[in-house]
C-alpha cells in the first residue's frame, strides 16, 4: 500500500459515519412526524359529544394486517380518490395487481400491469408481503399460491388483491379488521 492510504481510508469512514448518524437522525425526525400526522387524522371529532365515534380511514386501514406508517401515508397520497369513493377496479388497476390479458387469433397470455403508479405498485407489495408473514390467512393464502406454482410476485400480488378487497369491504362498512379463524382440518 502506498503511503497515506490507510489514514485516508479512517479519515474517509469517519467522514461517512457522520453523514450516517445525520440520515439516521432525519429518517427518525420524519418517522416522528409522520406518526403524529396519522395520530391526527386518526384522532375521533370532538363536534358531537355523546354521539358514537365514527371509524376514520385512517384508522381502519391501520387496523389491517401489514399496514404500517410508511405503506399506510402510500397508500393515502397515492390513491386517495379510489379509497374515498372505495372503487376496488381502480385501487387494482392503480396498484398493478389487476392482471392484463394480451391475446391474438393463436394465444392468450395474461401477465403482470405495467401501467399502473410504481409507487402504489410498491406499497401494495410491501403490505402483501408483511401480510403475508404476520396474518395467518395471508400466510396460507400466500403458501398455496406457491405451491401451485405461482412466482413470489405474483402470489403477493394475489395475496394484495385480497387485501385490497377486505379493505373497501370495510370502507364501506366502517369496520376494524378482525382476522376469522382458520378452519381446523382434522
Amino acid at each position: 500500500m502506498a503511503p497515506g492510504t490507510a489514514e485516508a481510508a479512517v479519515e474517509h469512514i469517519a467522514m461517512l459515519v457522520s453523514r450516517i448518524a445525520l440520515v439516521n437522525a432525519q429518517l427518525k425526525e420524519a418517522r416522528t412526524k409522520i406518526e403524529a400526522c396519522l395520530a391526527e387524522m386518526s384522532a375521533p371529532d370532538d363536534e358531537s359529544p355523546g354521539q358514537e365515534a365514527e371509524q376514520h380511514d385512517v384508522t381502519i386501514l391501520r387496523s389491517l394486517p401489514g399496514v404500517g406508517p410508511i405503506v399506510l401515508t402510500s397508500l393515502l397520497a397515492e390513491a386517495s380518490g379510489p379509497l374515498e369513493r372505495r372503487d376496488y377496479r381502480a385501487l387494482r388497476s392503480l396498484s398493478g395487481v389487476a392482471p392484463v390479458t394480451r391475446s391474438s387469433g393463436k394465444r392468450m397470455v395474461v401477465g403482470m400491469r405495467r401501467g399502473c403508479s410504481r409507487r402504489w405498485r410498491e406499497a401494495v407489495y410491501h403490505w402483501a408481503r408483511v401480510a403475508a408473514m404476520r396474518d395467518e390467512r395471508c400466510k396460507t393464502r400466500n403458501q398455496a399460491l406457491r405451491a401451485r406454482g405461482h412466482s413470489h410476485g405474483r402470489a403477493l400480488r394475489t395475496v394484495g388483491d385480497r387485501l385490497l378487497r377486505v379493505a373497501c369491504a370495510m370502507l364501506q362498512s366502517r369496520r376494524l379488521y378482525e382476522p376469522a379463524p382458520l378452519a381446523i382440518v382434522a
